[in-house]
């Protein structure tokens, strides 16, 4: 291992903990310079089209692409106290034919722009590819536990039965928006403008080959396979950042809120969802009995992470005064690969969790047996309405009852309200014990909500049956 990679210097989480190699290398300095390598070479061989340079410089500058020297382009930095100046002289050096040429016309952000954008399309797409795996993962257990009654919380109180599937089924409709939010997202590179977006630099270059340089710019575009912004200033609009950082939230958002969901129920007292626990896995060091939701509350910890980066991303939009300014430099090389980073490792987390989501029908019974009751009462009091009793009334005489009974409950006794209810001369006098004690029970008090949980399971499987528009050239930006 390198110095600069020792755990004896500080070193990011995302450089070793969080997030997928793959993500990663995305994201690490050496791609970062194979695609301004890859600019400049698409950039000389759409001059060369134009007679500007010649094939054989092309070629030179082609076949040392990939030749990355982090140590001597640190070296001239050093010195230059500008990175892509660093990198343009290090790659000169590599190419004694067609060194002269590099970045021919072209400003900083010509390449850093467009290599961002092919940067972020390409996250895009492993963290799409992540999303159709949590998905695919919840459609399968929203179907498997469709039907299980488990009781309904609101405002943290037991409130009507659901079932455990379309609780789950929450989360996949809310992670499907975000996937659709991120299919619509249309990432674009800044495109070979120049200094200010002018284009003044390309046409004085042009001038008298009858190429003009949106001509120049159509060509290097359709050989990077990346759409350009019309109109720019010296970057592209700092916007898309802070659009892609919103998705992404959105994303973080959504698993936050299930991994929430997974704590609460993972709680004793109700006991229903656990997370997968290893056969060695230790709780806590001082408390050798404890089963920790550790997963679900890093999950909760990187979310909360990830919703505080997305105002830099509006700021950094809103601050981009003129033609540019470059107060969003430092922060855009810490936010953008670690907001991509936190979010894989969200997902490849969740994928694990919902996969592995333990279910426990015991708790879910006991806990309907102690609250089930209470929701009850309201389809007794619409039998009581429908036998002829009057509404208002039926339901103060039910509230007594149901407040006596909430009275035992916190005792610790056992939920005394069935019976009560059939012991009373006034509700009997509408509908016998026998169908006060058979709308009594909860468990099949559920709505509709087997139905609504298969059918949001078959939306996820309908959508994600969709080619994946772009897959291809989000595959090549990657390496």
């Amino acid at each position: 291992m390198a110095k600069s990679d020792s755990h004896e210097h500080y070193r990011s989480p995302f450089n070793w903990r969080y997030g997928s190699d793959a993500m990663r290398r995305l994201w690490g300095e050496a791609h970062r310079r194979r695609l301004w390598r890859r600019i400049w070479v698409v950039l000389a061989a759409a001059q060369a089209e134009a007679g500007l340079v010649t094939p054989a410089q092309v070629d030179d500058l082609r076949a040392h692409q990939d030749q990355i020297d982090l140590d001597r382009a640190h070296a001239l930095e050093a010195e230059l106290h500008h990175d892509v100046m660093a990198e343009i002289r290090t790659y000169a050096e590599q190419c004694p034919v067609g060194g002269g040429i590099i970045h021919l016309g072209a400003t900083s952000t010509d390449v850093l722009d467009n290599a961002d954008a092919l940067r972020l399309r390409a996250a895009l797409g492993l963290v799409e590819k992540r999303l159709r795996a949590v998905l695919a993962a919840l459609a399968n257990q929203v179907e498997r536990w469709a039907d299980v009654p488990a009781m309904g919380f609101t405002h943290l109180q037991p409130a009507e039965p659901t079932t455990t599937g379309y609780r789950l089924a929450q989360t996949a409709q809310d992670l499907l928006a975000d996937w659709r939010a991120l299919r619509a997202l249309d990432v674009r590179g800044k495109g070979i403008k120049g200094a200010v977006g002018t284009s003044a630099s390309y046409a004085a270059l042009l001038d008298g080959t009858g190429v003009t340089p949106a001509d120049l710019e159509a060509r290097v575009m359709a050989l990077l396979d990346l759409p350009a912004y019309p109109v720019t200033t010296q970057t592209y609009p700092r916007k898309q950042d802070w659009q892609i950082g919103t998705v992404l939230a959105g994303i973080a958002g959504s698993l936050y809120r299930f991994a929430f969901d997974l704590r609460v129920l993972q709680s004793p007292p109700i006991g229903e969802w656990s997370e997968p626990f290893g056969t060695k896995q230790v709780g806590s060091s001082a408390m050798p009995f404890k089963r920790n939701p550790v997963k679900a509350e890093n999950l909760d910890s990187l979310g909360r992470w990830v919703a505080a980066q997305v105002p830099v991303l509006w700021d950094n939009a809103a601050h981009s005064l003129l033609e540019r300014t470059l107060d969003d430099s430092g922060n855009r090389r810490v936010v953008l690969p670690g907001i991509f980073l936190a979010v894989d490792e969200m997902l490849i987390q969740a994928e694990r969790l919902i996969t592995g989501l333990q279910i426990n029908t015991d708790a879910a019974a006991r806990n309907l047996a102690i609250y089930g009751p209470f929701a009850a009462v309201e389809r007794l009091l619409m039998a009581l309405a429908r036998a002829g009793a009057d509404r208002q009334a039926m339901h103060e005489h039910l509230r007594q009852h149901s407040l006596a009974a909430w009275t035992a409950v916190q005792a610790g006794q056992p939920n005394p309200l069935i019976e009560r209810l059939c012991g009373d001369d006034t509700l009997r006098a509408y509908v016998s014990a026998d169908a006060i004690r058979a709308a009594m029970h909860a468990d099949d008090y559920t709505g509709d909500a087997p139905q609504r949980a298969r059918a949001l399971a078959e939306s996820v499987r309908a959508a994600l049956a969709v080619p994946r528009e772009h897959n291809e050239a989000a595959n090549r930006d990657t390496g």
